[in-house]
């Protein structure tokens, strides 16, 4: 079976993987500024015989390998920024940081983009042993976290002859994602006024904080008016200066709109705006408006999810020994009873595990995500499917320290090295059936219907820094 061997040529190359994800892992770049992650990840796929494209749509660390040429082509997504402020110290059942204030991979994204580098790199070594044709390329996708760089990258038509795409994400079960995730606008609305003294001449002064406190409270009233579904989020960015005996010239806050189609998450939007002008107005300031990113909707792929499925049952799940279940259990301790209440378990009835030593079963049911991701804008151009695999321990929850702890040592190892070969048995199963494809993107046309891909991030903005 062509999943052994694929297990087998990223077992060979295991320690290779594993130390380029705990060196993504150190380095812990957040969006847009993975420079030395982007390129290990590229270096790596040179070393491995792929042609690398870099700075790819304008981004500095967006870039393609590609080895094989002509159809069928499959795209295999890679991530490989962090979070910041989330630095930890890796492997220990206490919140502690590395460096106070720092970065951290909160997310697993270290694991994420090597996954898939594996994933990459055992499809090579397939089609080169067994004289198949096609073309297998390794995405490097950048800013996933609060920055879309699938999205700017599909604006750019890198997608466009794609046949399909595979990505996964590290998590504390084993599962198809067979999910529906909310679209999203990002946007800034950055508010100018006049300073002056705010005891001897306050009416003088025109405060852009007291805008951006109005707006606030104008968008806590929006959210009765709004679809259930939807979710409005906001910090401010910048609160005008540390004196309060100043009227605040500049304050700005920074707005997430989220909602389960582009369409919805574009009404409440605009209406946002007019709320934000209509704080203008109250207070005499002049806002502006900046778009900072936005990401589709995922659409789900049953004929693909249903391939991924039939390999990792194939492929078992990851097994961890005792000294991985031992850390686990201390590391589950430092939970909280409502956390615990989210874990994973067979039955209803059954016990509640440190790890999941499972595959959930998959129905092809869809389950709403009330996150978001830039995947979405690829499933939108090519089908596409995703998996998870157990990395980490059981209830534990996305961007949060035990991920940053656990995330390089050798259960997430296991976790991520599973994952490339769930998705590698999966794309060589695609490739050697034409007729999948045929399936599955016939499956996308019907579920489009008469729509096609407009990407929500309009012409002329560019991928920013997180501020």
């Amino acid at each position: 079976m062509h999943t052994k061997q694929i297990a087998d040529m990223i077992e060979q190359k295991r320690d290779s993987f594993i130390k380029v994800s705990d060196r993504i892992w150190e380095l812990a770049e957040t969006r847009f500024e993975e420079y030395q992650s982007a390129e290990l990840l590229a270096q790596t796929l040179e070393a491995e015989g792929f042609q690398v494209e870099r700075g790819v749509g304008g981004i500095k660390t967006a870039f393609i390998g590609s080895f094989g040429s002509g159809s069928p082509v499959v795209a295999i997504l890679g991530e490989f920024d962090a979070l910041s402020g989330m630095s930890q110290k890796k492997g220990q059942a206490k919140e502690e940081p590395e460096v106070p204030g720092a970065n951290g991979h909160g997310c697993g994204h270290n694991l994420l983009g090597t996954a898939s580098l594996a994933a990459a790199v055992a499809v090579k070594q397939y089609m080169e042993e067994n004289n198949l044709s096609g073309t297998v390329r390794y995405y490097g996708c950048p800013g996933e976290e609060g920055g879309s760089g699938k999205a700017f990258m599909a604006r750019a038509g890198l997608f466009d002859d794609v046949d399909f795409a595979l990505c996964w994400h590290p998590m504390g079960y084993n599962s198809i994602m067979a999910v529906e995730s909310l679209a999203n606008y990002q946007v800034y609305f950055k508010f100018k006024g006049k300073s002056a003294h705010a005891a001897a001449s306050p009416h003088l002064g025109r405060s852009a904080l007291d805008a951006v406190e109005l707006m606030n409270i104008g968008v806590n009233y929006l959210r009765e008016h709004i679809i259930t579904d939807a979710r409005v989020h906001y910090a401010i960015t910048n609160s005008g200066g540390l004196s309060p005996n100043v009227v605040q010239a500049y304050a700005e806050v920074l707005y997430l709109v989220r909602a389960p189609k582009v369409d919805q998450v574009q009404e409440i939007y605009e209406r946002v705006c007019k709320i934000a002008k209509g704080a203008a107005l109250m207070t005499e300031t002049e806002v502006e408006i900046v778009f900072d990113k936005a990401c589709s909707n995922l659409v789900q792929n049953k004929t693909l999810e249903e391939v991924m499925y039939k390999n990792f049952q194939e492929l078992g799940v990851p097994v961890h020994d005792e000294a991985e279940l031992e850390l686990a259990k201390a590391m589950r301790a430092t939970l909280s009873a409502q956390e615990k209440a989210t874990a994973e378990r067979q039955s209803p009835d059954a016990p509640d595990p440190d790890m999941v030593t499972w595959l959930n079963p998959y129905t092809g049911s869809t389950i709403p995500l009330n996150g978001s991701t830039d995947v979405g804008d690829v499933s939108w151009i090519a089908p596409t499917a995703q998996c998870t695999t157990a990395c980490f321990i059981n209830g534990s929850t996305l961007h949060s320290w035990q991920w940053v702890s656990l995330g390089a040592t050798s259960m997430a190892h296991k976790g991520m090295l599973h994952a490339g070969k769930v998705m590698a048995a999966t794309a060589v199963d695609m490739l050697q059936n034409p007729e999948l494809i045929a399936k599955a993107k016939a499956e996308l046309k019907a579920r489009l219907g008469d729509k096609t891909y407009v990407c929500p991030i309009p012409e002329g903005v560019m991928p920013s820094v997180k501020k």
